[in-house]
């Protein structure tokens, strides 16, 4: 349906719906959960994995809010790994798949 030219939408009227949370999918129910920068040095490597898996979820329409979830997800993943594991993949990278041992072995960011 075409918009009458006469008549062209106000954007700043008083709307619904609130912009951030169409987009992110909602508020938590739970209310905020506290949080704090905290500052990380990566390797070139992880951090363009990290970039790059983050867009291709967003291409994807993957429920991703934010890069800052993503990484807490992955970093609660790799903890809870880690708290239930002796033999954790975190620790271990050679017993998760010939894919991590391969990396393990030749380090990050070279080729095999």
């Amino acid at each position: 349906m075409v918009s009458d030219p006469k008549n062209p939408p106000d954007f700043f009227e008083p709307s619904p719906l609130d912009p951030m949370q169409s987009a992110t999918g909602g508020r938590d129910p739970r209310g905020p959960i506290p949080k704090k920068k905290a500052g990380f040095y990566l390797s070139l490597d992880v951090l363009n994995r990290f970039e790059r898996k983050f867009y291709e979820l967003k291409l994807a329409g993957a429920p991703v809010g934010n890069k800052s979830s993503l990484l807490e997800a992955a970093l609660n993943f790799a903890l809870d790994d880690l708290d239930r594991n002796p033999h954790s993949r975190v620790l271990h990278p050679e017993s998760g798949g010939p894919q991590n041992a391969e990396r393990a072995r030749t380090g990050p960011g070279t080729k095999p």
